[in-house]
């Protein structure tokens, strides 16, 4: 599994580099991937149990680990990210022209593919989340994949935000599950049934993260704004990809937690308010694929109350109709971008016989969106009306919250008709008052035969709902054991079918009588109101923080560093959580103590001194009285180099203070000096005391005590300061060796740019 992972990102990475200016070769790579893929997979689940696992040790220390587990609900996601990648793939050969923005579409693509077959395989929580912030990044990339559009930047801007922050929620429920549990995969957690305050918030916490990703209420907005991206891309990430992440993220989770009231209210209002906003949004929408995307919404949440409710018979409707959204919601796509590419406009107002001079597109376009208002005999029909036969008696498992489930999907699917039927009106109909619209140029072969395709597996799907439904029995046992169900062509008379026909006979006549080019009343707060007033103030306040944090004044730095420094000791001192005194040693010796006081005079007077070369003496006095201390302490070694350093700083300072005037300029007088003077004492103090406690409060025996037993043995040498330097830290000293070559480089560069400054232009007579 890791290997078609990393096929993925191979391609997508030639893609980007060697194969920049050839992206078709790049696609048809890619499209080889998908297969590839599909083949594997297929494979694969058919192996005895079902099942395929595989786990890579990522950081063994922190117990962390990829852990991939490809069972049945794995294999459909896959199936169906791989299938509509490749057709989406192929159809953006005929789509885009062979230039520098389609080679990057093809790599991000294709690795976002990849990314996405990981984030639906993964076994846990924390796998899930890398590949989650994967998808996060690549979306970014393809929603701004026009970069030179500031519409572009700024949605793919939102949506990387809204789903970052997400990501936090997620991580933050991962972080308690493996604190709390030791554990984040999804097995054990069903194993385990967990229960309790820091459990039901983690759980929340996730269901968080999975609202974002799916453009959840109030997370729904970003959605919309990614119709900046190209036709292609919205046709993947809307069917397949990107936004059924929380959706597979609720299917894992909910059986789990699925019992949880708090979890299932959030899922079901959250869900009912996006499905209905989302359905009302697309009435007034006038840009087809804008429409488009608004259903998306709505269909969203139509699919978070199905997964997360928490009942099985749900459960199995979410698997069906998750598959049936992702293949007539690409078509959908797919098909104005055919209609866009032929006439040059998607503006439903103006777009004008359009249906009767490309008929194939249109009777592909009306199969797809009569599947997704549910309108027999199509893929959409079936799954909806298991929906509602659940829904119908969810009341009797779960109470009240299934009545307002079934009431919310009632009115969502009574919006999902309306707006299927203003879309075939608009884009597809005659209007007695716009002129017929223009086609260029008829849809090429591979612009058209991925619609005929997923609008073709829409019919079939449907009129064999029967043998379809046979199909996801093991999909959804796989997240319940008793989610089990039947899809149904003629379901026979029953409440469902009574509700579905009143509900597709109200929505048929709101989406015909309903205005093309009405316009919404602007609301008072929207979710971009709220997100554009979050946005500019955070920007506002990390402006005014770093205009009075980062205001160039190195003194101030000093001051609030150590103003923190001295607040975190004092209240460590003050709650007891620092050893005390007992039992410590000030001086070995009558001479330590004398040196040591020593010290204290000199730096006193260098606080006092105005001339700076006395002071550069008396720090230099201070330096060989510490040589001393490490000679009293037996270690030579370390004061015959804190001298030959000291000896050398000192040169250094007063070559250096040749160049400067001979005392300091007092530029603070009275009570800031004084203030000054305080707060220095109170630092040096603190930070004195802070060192004389962490040297008494040693529990285990010194690690030097270890480095002098290895040294001679594994090291090969007697002087234990060499053997560590060079033996047992040496990367860091290989490190702090780089380091100060690189500061002496720049520094030799900094003087020689300087003297070259300094040096008289020549200029050359004229002749």
């Amino acid at each position: 599994m890791f290997v078609l992972l990393f096929a993925h990102f191979i391609v997508a990475t030639a893609a980007l580099t060697v194969l920049k200016s050839r992206p078709r070769v790049s696609a048809v790579l890619g499209i080889c991937v998908f297969v590839a893929t599909i083949i594997a997979t297929l494979q694969w689940g058919r192996t005895t149990d079902g099942v395929r696992e595989v786990s890579f040790n990522w950081i063994g220390d922190l117990g962390l680990s990829l852990h991939l587990r490809l069972d049945s609900f794995a294999v459909m996601m896959v199936l169906i990210i791989s299938v509509l990648g490749a057709l989406v793939l192929a159809y953006s050969l005929a789509y885009f022209d062979p230039d520098e923005t389609t080679a990057r579409f093809t790599g991000f693509f294709i690795a976002f593919a990849g990314v996405m077959s990981g984030l639906v395989m993964s076994a846990d929580l924390f796998t899930m989340f890398v590949f989650w912030e994967l998808t996060s990044v690549l979306s970014f990339l393809l929603i701004g994949l026009h970069s030179e559009s500031g519409h572009a930047r700024a949605s793919a801007l939102r949506a990387l935000l809204v789903t970052g922050a997400g990501g936090l929620c997620l991580l933050a429920g991962v972080a308690l599950f493996q604190v709390e549990l030791g554990t984040t995969s999804f097995q054990e957690l069903a194993n385990m049934a967990p229960t309790g305050t820091v459990i039901t918030v983690a759980a929340i916490l996730v269901l968080l993260g999975a609202f974002t990703k799916s453009a959840q209420f109030p997370f729904h907005f970003w959605l919309p704004g990614a119709m900046a991206a190209p036709t292609p891309v919205s046709a993947y990430l809307h069917s397949a990809t990107m936004v059924k992440a929380g959706i597979v993220l609720m299917a894992r989770m909910s059986p789990i937690f699925g019992d949880l009231d708090v979890w299932r209210w959030m899922v079901v209002v959250a869900g009912g308010i996006t499905m209905v906003l989302g359905g009302v949004r697309a009435m007034y929408a006038t840009d087809a694929k804008l429409l488009l995307a608004h259903s998306t919404v709505s269909q969203l949440g139509f699919l978070g109350i199905l997964a997360g409710i928490g009942i099985p018979g749900a459960t199995y409707a979410a698997v069906v109709h998750l598959a049936a959204h992702a293949v007539f919601k690409a078509a959908l796509f797919l098909s104005v971008g055919a209609v866009d590419h032929a006439v040059g406009s998607r503006d439903i107002r103006t777009l004008s016989g359009v249906g009767r001079q490309m008929p194939l597109v249109a009777i592909l376009a009306t199969l797809s969106a009569a599947s997704m208002a549910g309108i027999i005999p199509l893929f959409g029909f079936a799954t909806k009306e298991k929906a509602l036969a659940v829904l119908l008696k969810a009341d009797d498992k779960v109470g009240a919250v299934g009545n307002v489930a079934l009431a919310f999907v009632v009115v969502g699917a009574v919006l999902s008709t309306a707006y299927s039927v203003r879309f075939v009106r608009g884009v597809f109909g005659t209007k007695k008052d716009c002129a017929p619209s223009h086609v260029h140029h008829a849809p090429s072969f591979l612009l058209v035969a991925p619609v005929v395709l997923l609008s073709s597996a829409s019919l079939i799907a449907g009129l064999f709902a029967k043998q379809t439904g046979h199909l996801f029995d093991a999909v959804a046992t796989t997240l319940s054991p008793e989610a089990t169900g039947k899809l149904a062509l003629w379901p026979g008379v029953n409440t469902a079918l009574i509700v579905s026909v009143i509900v597709v006979a109200v929505g048929a006549a709101i989406g015909y009588v309903f205005p093309l080019a009405a316009t919404a009343r602007e609301l008072p707060v929207t979710g971009d109101k709220v997100y554009l007033s979050l946005l500019q103030g955070i920007l506002t306040g990390s402006k005014k923080i770093t205009k009075y944090t980062q205001n160039g004044s190195l003194q101030t730095y000093v001051v609030v560093t150590m103003g923190v420094v001295i607040a975190t000791l004092m209240y460590s001192l003050a709650t007891d959580q620092l050893p005390h005194f007992d039992n410590m040693v000030i001086a070995d010796s009558p001479l330590q103590f004398g040196v040591v006081v020593l010290c204290i005079v000199l730096t006193g007077v260098v606080t006092f001194t105005a001339h700076r070369f006395v002071a550069a003496l008396l720090l230099g006095g201070v330096g060989f009285a510490i040589a001393v201390i490490f000679a009293l302490f037996g270690a030579p070694d370390l004061a015959l180099t804190q001298i030959l350093v000291e000896t050398i700083v000192l040169v250094v300072f007063l070559l250096v203070l040749r160049q400067l005037p001979s005392k300091f300029e007092r530029s603070i007088k009275g009570s800031a000096r004084t203030a000054q003077i305080v707060f220095s004492v109170s630092v040096g103090l603190v930070v004195a005391l802070f060192a004389l406690l962490v040297g008494n409060s040693r529990q285990a025996p010194s690690v030097g005590e270890e480095y002098i037993t290895r040294s001679s043995p594994q090291g090969g040498g007697n002087n234990v300061v060499n053997v560590i330097l060079v033996d047992f830290r040496g990367v860091d000293t290989m490190g702090e060796i780089t380091v100060l070559a690189v500061a002496a480089l720049g520094v030799a560069n900094l003087v020689n740019m300087a003297r070259r400054q300094r040096k008289p232009k020549v200029v050359e007579a004229s002749q």
